[in-house]
């Protein structure tokens, strides 16, 4: 049996036991895998749904454009339903996403705004207000406004929610899930309490977003908000799928925990998932003073991890972050900006002399030195040259292997930077290290100040 288009593939994804990051927990958790759907993400299940009931209702008629404001798994769903559909698309979207997210709209035929987002909503260069004026400039036009169309909390509410309810059998006692428009956790949650109310709903918030202090206080403040790199999750104003009444508790997560989970996930459970799913995980594991014996958690992942390729998962975009920080930084890690390069050594019988032209040439201050059959048997360093040399200059007619030093140690790719760093002293001026291909690579102290400054 054959579907006779892509959209009847949405919906009805596997639900997944996380085993090896909630080992200390004393509960099962398992991950409701939203990747599996056309679109790669939760989001086609209520972009189809928002475009339905539109066409139901005649809002939206053949040879309409579609202009939505949207991180991006939005606007996948709905430029995919549109494909299928006939419709023309036109989505704003924020700065703060990722490219990868952009060129997977434009894949689908949809034309891209991308707008700042450090400004406020009602900016008029914010995505939300952008896609509104376009609705008024764009004739034969419709706005899902996916943030306050109930149809995102209806699609979860008759589709996500009983899903659940069946693969776990009813043994489900916590939902946890990354607040965004609120469709998700609202409408699953809705339909969960429904069938059993004493099942929490925890909704993950961002540093940034007001959505934690205005459950708690019922206080909007705008204090609360500035800028922040976490996608999908979190927002600035309230948006009207977001029903406070059905989350029983909101948990903040920070930029760098939600980033490095992210990277964790496919690591350690072999899930190639995405920004709220690390952000999900990483509040779960906060709040596993709430979980006891015999609960059933389950956790949504939103999306797929190829949309984060230059973002969490690339390492560059996490130095420059500070997210990769000591702890995490490994031995090949701190080769990173020299590891094209060929290493530079001394020969055993080479002069002194011969041995300062190559430390000027490169613009380096010490040497590993090899022997005839290329094994490192010392090592050279300006400090301990320029000593010898003040004391007698007729040093540099002397060979390597008179004046060096013991050789640098060599350690595993994977030590840690602070590993590398105890054994960078003032009598050992660098460590070694082989990358995958064999290849020997000197760590300076340079490389530890780069890799923390």
């Amino acid at each position: 049996m054959w579907h006779q288009n892509i959209l009847e593939t949405i919906g009805n994804t596997p639900l997944v036991k996380i085993n090896k990051l909630t080992k200390d927990l004393p509960c099962t958790v398992l991950a409701k895998i939203e990747t599996t759907n056309p679109g790669n993400s939760i989001k086609d299940r209520m972009a189809v749904k928002m475009i339905e009931d539109a066409e139901r209702a005649g809002l939206l008629k053949p040879g309409y454009t579609i202009i939505e404001g949207t991180s991006g798994n939005t606007g996948m769903g709905l430029a995919i339903a549109s494909v299928i559909k006939g419709y023309k698309c036109i989505f704003t979207t924020t700065d703060k996403q990722s490219k990868e997210k952009v060129d997977a709209l434009k894949a689908f035929g949809a034309e891209v705004i991308v707008c700042p987002t450090d400004v406020e909503p009602e900016d008029p260069r914010s995505y939300y207000s952008v896609s509104s004026r376009l609705i008024n400039e764009v004739p034969n036009s419709w706005k899902p406004n996916q943030y306050d169309n109930l149809s995102n909390s209806a699609a979860h509410y008759e589709g996500t929610g009983p899903e659940i309810w069946e693969q776990t059998e009813g043994k489900i006692t916590h939902l946890v899930v990354g607040v965004g428009t609120g469709g998700t956790i609202c409408g699953t949650g809705k339909y969960l309490k429904e069938k059993n109310p004493n099942i929490k709903i925890l909704g993950i918030d961002t540093y940034g977003s007001v959505f934690k202090k205005y459950k708690e206080t019922g206080i909007f403040d705008k204090n609360e908000i500035y800028p922040y790199i976490t996608e999908g999750i979190g927002e600035d104003f309230l948006p009207a799928n977001v029903d406070f009444s059905i989350i029983d508790h909101f948990e903040k997560v920070t930029d760098k925990d939600a980033a490095m989970m992210t990277r964790r996930i496919p690591r350690e459970e072999g899930i190639f998932s995405g920004n709220s799913a690390g952000s999900a995980m990483a509040g779960l594991l906060q709040m596993r003073h709430m979980f006891k014996e015999g609960d059933v958690v389950v956790v949504i992942f939103h999306d797929h991890g190829t949309r984060y390729l230059g973002k969490m998962f690339n390492e560059d975009w996490m130095r420059d972050r500070g997210f990769l920080l000591n702890e995490q930084t490994k031995a090949i890690n701190l080769i990173e900006s020299h590891k094209h390069l060929k290493l530079v050594t001394a020969k055993e019988d080479q002069s002194v002399e011969a041995a300062l032209k190559i430390m000027r040439k490169f613009y380096i201050s010490q040497l590993p030195v090899t022997n005839e059959a290329g094994e490192f048997t010392g090592s050279l360093n300006d400090n301990t040259l320029f000593n010898l040399l003040l004391e007698n200059s007729e040093i540099k007619g002397k060979l390597v292997n008179e004046v060096m030093n013991p050789p640098f140690p060599f350690v595993s790719p994977n030590a840690s930077l602070e590993e590398v760093s105890k054994l960078i002293t003032k009598d050992n001026a660098a460590v070694m290290v082989k990358d995958l291909m064999g290849d020997v690579h000197i760590i300076t102290r340079q490389d530890i100040i780069e890799a923390i400054a």
